[in-house]
């Protein structure tokens, strides 16, 4: 099989359907956005020495599959092969959040992004996963979009904080206080 197809070589591409649509679509927009979130949480993963941080993170990998999937196949479309974002996803999410968090120390200043790489890395896939999230809200004022969608990323952000803060906390290096 070949990876080019030149059917999007005028700028236009498929949805999971069959609807063709320009590459500036915003569902497309938002699709693209989710895998950079996926990949920004790749590179995390490689900074990452915690197996279980790693377990949990390519989890959350997966998941993004399934979300960009989801994201991709209009709601009027009946697809058995395509698996749907239910509250299960973010239901998981809530466990994960609450099973670090409560091994950290409590908070009560604003942090800056940074410590060791792996939590600069998962920083900056929390604000990818805002922008993603942004997308999903644009996109469901024009278009009807699976609300499990906008539930889970606003929960994986909240995670990806406590991840952040996770991982310097096990290499004992301190959050970054906010100086006013």
């Amino acid at each position: 099989m070949k990876i080019y197809t030149k059917t999007g070589d005028s700028g236009e591409t498929s949805l999971l359907g069959g609807k063709r649509v320009g590459k500036d679509n915003l569902r497309i927009q938002t699709c693209g956005t989710i895998d950079e979130l996926n990949s920004i949480i790749g590179i995390s993963i490689t900074e990452i020495t915690n197996p279980e941080l790693k377990e949990t993170l390519q989890g959350i990998q997966n998941d993004l599959f399934v979300i960009g999937s989801d994201t991709a196949l209009p709601v009027e479309f009946e697809n058995t092969k395509i698996q749907r974002v239910d509250n299960n996803f973010s239901d998981k999410l809530d466990i994960i959040i609450d099973k670090y968090d409560s091994k950290l120390p409590g908070l009560k200043d604003f942090i800056l992004p940074g410590g060791v790489k792996g939590s600069a890395f998962l920083h900056f896939a929390r604000t990818v996963c805002r922008r993603a999230e942004r997308n999903v809200v644009a996109l469901a004022k024009s278009e009807k979009i699976n609300p499990g969608i906008e539930k889970y990323l606003n929960r994986l952000s909240d995670l990806l904080f406590v991840l952040a803060r996770f991982e310097n906390f096990s290499n004992d290096t301190p959050d970054i206080i906010w100086q006013k």
